[in-house]
């Protein structure tokens, strides 16, 4: 799964790696760097404007709400959408056809078990240090008994690749920039990038241990993400 990741990237790299317009409309502290992402907060995620079909940069929440929920509570469980149920899942289904999305990271957290009461995280990134995006989806949910609409988003993901597989048994997908537009582009419907929903090259990512503090989700600080001194 993935349940926490970092950005160390601004508002300004976001848009020049992923080519995208409209920075300007949004305060900036969404899209401030951020060293402990979590559920349910407000992130900054590409995908294809309507009108233009252009990317844009846009705030939406993470842990995905289907347009036809009754409430916001589903968002608790949907933080990330498995690879293999993608277009039989009734949550997920519609909105791989017509609403992908990337999620830009520069690393992201895991934990690896080491015995019945005790787990080491792990922070995973490129080892050229780069900016990468997770393969997501998004959706739009109106809550009636506000009157308001909700953009939220998922991570999708899928079987670990061989850096991943000795700390767990799933890992984020992350699609490569040259997949970026054919990721985002509705196309045919009944043609899916489902190709794209596949491990990461191992020999490309780089894995480190980080310190505890990490797992309390009000801690957010540059050292969250430094390899943990022996």
């Amino acid at each position: 799964m993935c349940g926490r990741y970092g950005r160390r990237a601004d508002k300004q790299r976001i848009a020049e790696w992923m080519q995208t317009h409209n920075t300007d409309v949004f305060d900036d502290s969404y899209l401030a760097p951020s060293f402990n992402v979590a559920p349910q907060s407000l992130q900054p995620v590409v995908r294809l404007e309507n009108e233009t079909g252009q990317r844009e940069l846009t705030i939406m929440r993470w842990g995905l709400i289907p347009f036809w929920a009754k409430d916001s509570k589903i968002a608790y469980s949907t933080i990330n959408a498995k690879a293999e149920t993608i277009t039989t899942s009734p949550v997920f289904r519609e909105a791989m056809k017509r609403r992908r999305c990337l999620v830009p990271a520069d690393f992201f957290y895991e934990w690896k078990k080491l015995d019945a009461k005790n787990k080491q995280p792990y922070a995973i990134a490129m080892k050229d240090g780069s900016l990468f995006a997770f393969a997501g989806l998004w959706d739009r949910w109106k809550d009636r008994s506000k009157g308001e609409e909700l953009e939220s988003f998922t991570i999708i993901t899928t079987e670990p690749n061989e850096l991943m597989q000795p700390l767990h048994d799933r890992m984020p997908v992350i699609v490569k920039p040259s997949d970026y537009g054919r990721w985002l582009d509705p196309g045919n419907a009944e043609q899916l990038p489902v190709d794209l929903l596949r491990p990461f090259d191992a020999d490309m990512m780089t894995a480190w241990k980080v310190g505890s503090d990490v797992g309390n989700v009000r801690n957010n600080r540059p050292d969250l993400c430094e390899p943990l001194s022996s």
